[in-house]
């Protein structure tokens, strides 16, 4: 009974459409918050709210580096999310659907944006 829960609290994350393109955005590569507030129109704490949320069930680590966050899958263990990102479309579909652009990143060290989470 206990995995039937687990299954669930990670299905009831998936049930959110940005937290659902979030994680399929992060099937190709690590995304910085800042990236996310751009490609979202979202503020810094409504973006690093979903992240924390997903962070909390281990479905995305954080890798922070210097004053940005930069966000990954975490779901190598994690067969029924793997199950439902596969049938999602990629990075451009998702960017398109959005009507955005892969965003040029204004964060690393030569940025002075700051978007620590």
């Amino acid at each position: 009974m206990d995995q039937l829960g687990y299954v669930a609290d990670h299905l009831k994350l998936l049930g959110d459409k940005t937290r659902l393109a979030i994680l399929s955005l992060l099937r190709e590569r690590e995304w910085c918050v800042c990236e996310f507030v751009d490609i979202f129109d979202m503020s810094q704490p409504a973006i690093s709210q979903h992240l924390r949320k997903l962070k909390s069930q281990g479905i995305v680590k954080e890798e922070r580096r210097s004053q940005w966050v930069y966000y990954s899958l975490n779901v190598d263990d994690k067969p029924h999310i793997q199950a439902v990102l596969e049938s999602m479309p990629d990075s451009k579909q998702i960017l398109k659907w959005l009507n955005k652009e892969e965003p040029i990143a204004s964060c690393g060290p030569d940025s002075s944006a700051c978007c620590s989470s």
